[in-house]
């Protein structure tokens, strides 16, 4: 007989939903929290899950921030939870605080960090 066992690394979108203003762009966005973890599987069907970590993705600029870990646990049991900015440490900064990001309208010459499809100022797509 044998077995077919190992170990690796799993991440699980979890459910909450929460429209904010980003305090680092100041876009509209949502948080998007995410659980990543580590599990031993037996036949590919993972058995232990140790080293949980909470974390929680800006969806307007990709800011990713640790959530404290009990409001984590509570979301993964599915309790109702709401999320504050003093649960968020900060862990990457979005894309959008970088001056690189920067856009210019080939019309109008208009500047802007966000995420447009169109130009606001004169309706060209960028």
């Amino acid at each position: 007989m044998f077995f077919i066992c190992g170990m690796s690394q799993g991440k699980k979108l979890l459910d909450y939903t929460k429209t904010v203003i980003c305090a680092l762009c100041g876009g509209y966005g949502r948080y998007q929290v995410i659980m990543t973890y580590s599990y031993f599987s037996i036949f590919f069907i993972p058995v232990i899950k140790w080293n949980r970590h909470y974390y929680v993705q800006m969806s307007c600029c990709n800011t990713v921030y640790e959530l404290d870990g009990e409001k984590g646990k509570k979301l993964s049991r599915r309790e109702p939870v709401e999320i504050e900015e003093q649960d968020l440490t900060l862990v990457q900064s979005g894309r959008r605080n970088e001056e690189w990001y920067k856009r210019q309208c080939s019309r109008c010459g208009y500047e802007t960090t966000e995420d447009f499809e169109y130009c606001p100022k004169c309706g060209q797509k960028f």
